[in-house]
């Protein structure tokens, strides 16, 4: 978003043969990345992780950092091999053909699909002071903000606005994008200061316990209080690796830079936000657990106000709307995008390629709205939503680390522009991050996420048969690994304390995570594609990824 482009052109500098231009700078791609990071999890997250871990949501912020860090690595060496958009969703099907590559884009579409509703609900939550949008309710002994009729109305609208706006064209919209990214960062670092410099408890990091829900607490909230979703616009870094000047040090620097950038942010407001809290509050609510106070709808707009900052407050509302709609509306591209994409390489019915004459994939917008009002259903309120993103996003980049190391050893000899040291040790561990974030964010998450892969897998045959041999063979030999990876996940989430049956301890069930990471991470390198089968997948994704360049046009 927001970077100046050119099709059909191949100036000198560009390397990679796509007809766009190499403008992005070091610097502008380490800003896109933080551009993308900072969207609507930071405005609930501070409070959620303080229910969820107390002062010791400092450490959630950091180790989540960390675990991001890791697989934003792998994806950097992708990005810098291959250039090409909607590498996510392409790259399991260079090493492990269509039947990878189907299981794990339809995972990262319902992920990429369910962010547009999450953030109609941080708009209205916010919101929720000017009309009854949203209204406390009680789910699994959490306290939530779930839509009520008229928020239902309101979203589907706001649902609607974002399909129109993106068939009349979002390309004016991405000529602001820039405008917005300053915006957001100049907001959250405004509220940073204010709340240290205006009212700071020192004692509230120890008067109800540093980690009063100890470690378990600590890990829980990486994956269902907004943290681990407040760092997955990282691969902005990656997306934009075929049009940065340098992409041996521009991406590293932008992956790397962005997430660290954004940690530090992060650990600062949880700091901030939890020396903010009156103690007279948290006594009353008992402790960190049941934190709350009047119009916590919006929590830090909630603390300015109690604290004399009404005018912080007034911004926070403001930013409230505009960082949630810009995210929203990206992601409603990027989601028809990623459609197109597979009906273009044959994982998806044709129709979802078919595009108007200003290029608008009209079917795949379409069924991106369908699908995006679903999830108001079973997720009504954004905590409860934010748990299923994380642990689809979290789980279609867990594919990333296993197709790094398959291809260090299918194609070691292509170039790789820049490559990460310590050979196995960093795809195997950010695989083990990515299986414990999904473990972390409870069976009450894990398993309608898995109800949805399985809805995938349903929908696979019947396509294959109505497709009449259109759709390109499932490579079951080289890919069955990945149903063997989703029910080891499935078990373990089940047997674990995570909301499963509590035959799993926290200790127990990193063991057997750990086990089944090494199980799999095995597994797909003994079944991943031959060299020449991979090359050929690599000249076929190349040159699809360059025809959708040049029929959508990058945003």
């Amino acid at each position: 978003m927001g970077v100046t482009e050119q099709e059909g052109s191949s100036p000198a500098g560009n390397t990679g043969g796509t007809g766009l231009r190499r403008d992005v700078g070091m610097i502008g791609l380490l800003f896109a990345g933080v551009g993308s990071i900072i969207g609507s999890g930071w405005l609930f997250g501070a409070l959620n992780a303080a229910q969820d871990a107390g002062p010791a949501a400092i450490f959630s912020w950091a180790l989540a950092t960390v675990m991001i860090l890791l697989i934003g690595l792998c994806f950097a060496e992708l990005g810098t091999m291959f250039p090409i958009s909607g590498g996510v969703v392409r790259f399991p099907h260079l090493s492990f053909g269509s039947f990878a590559s189907y299981t794990m884009g339809w995972i990262t579409w319902l992920a990429s699909v369910s962010v547009a509703p999450i953030e109609v609900m941080a708009v209205l939550q916010y919101s929720s002071g000017l009309a009854a949008f949203t209204r406390e309710a009680e789910v699994n002994g959490d306290t939530v903000h779930i839509l009520t009729g008229l928020g239902g109305i309101v979203a589907v609208l706001l649902m609607a606005l974002f399909t129109v706006i993106n068939y009349l064209g979002v390309r004016f919209f991405a000529r602001i994008n820039n405008v917005l990214v300053w915006w957001k960062l100049a907001v959250i670092i405004v509220v940073i200061v204010a709340f240290l410099l205006t009212a700071f408890h020192g004692t509230n990091f120890s008067s109800f316990g540093f980690a009063p829900s100890g470690a378990e607490g600590v890990f829980s909230a990486i994956a269902t209080a907004g943290i681990v979703f407040s760092f997955l616009g990282f691969r902005q870094g990656v997306e934009l690796a075929g049009e940065t000047t340098n992409p041996r040090r521009n991406v590293p620097f932008a992956v790397i830079g962005s997430v660290v950038i954004c940690g530090i942010i992060y650990v600062l407001l949880q700091v901030a936000f939890i020396g903010a809290v009156d103690p007279a509050d948290l006594a009353g609510s008992g402790g960190w657990a049941s934190l709350s106070f009047a119009n916590d709808f919006g929590p830090l707009a909630a603390i300015a106000s109690l604290i004399g900052l009404s005018w912080l407050a007034t911004v926070l509302y403001i930013d409230a709307v505009v960082s949630p709609a810009d995210t929203g509306l990206i992601y409603n591209t990027a989601t028809a995008r990623m459609s197109y994409a597979m009906g273009r390489n044959g994982n998806a019915p044709r129709s979802l390629a078919s595009v108007n004459k200003n290029g608008v994939p009209v079917v795949s917008l379409l069924v991106a709205f369908v699908f995006g009002l679903v999830f108001f259903l079973p997720f009504p309120s954004w905590q409860q939503l934010v748990s299923f993103i994380t642990s689809a996003t979290v789980l279609s980049f867990g594919a990333g680390p296993l197709v790094l190391a398959a291809l260090r050893r299918q194609v070691p000899n292509k170039e790789r522009t820049f490559r990460l040291p310590g050979g196995d040790v960093i795809p195997f561990l950010a695989f083990f991050c990515a299986n414990m974030i999904v473990l972390w964010a409870g069976w009450d998450t894990n398993w309608k996420l898995m109800a949805g892969v399985v809805l995938g897998l349903i929908l696979l045959p019947i396509f294959h048969v109505v497709s009449r041999g259109a759709a390109p063979p499932l490579d079951m030999r080289s890919g069955y690994w990945v149903l063997v990876w989703l029910v080891g996940l499935t078990v373990i989430s089940l047997l674990s304390d995570y909301d499963g049956l509590g035959v799993l301890s926290l200790g127990w069930a990193a063991l057997c995570m750990l086990a089944l990471s090494v199980l799999i991470y095995v597994l797909s390198l003994r079944t991943m594609l031959g060299s020449d089968a991979v090359e050929q997948n690599i000249a076929l994704t190349t040159r699809e990824a360059q025809f959708e360049d040049e029929v959508l046009g990058k945003e």
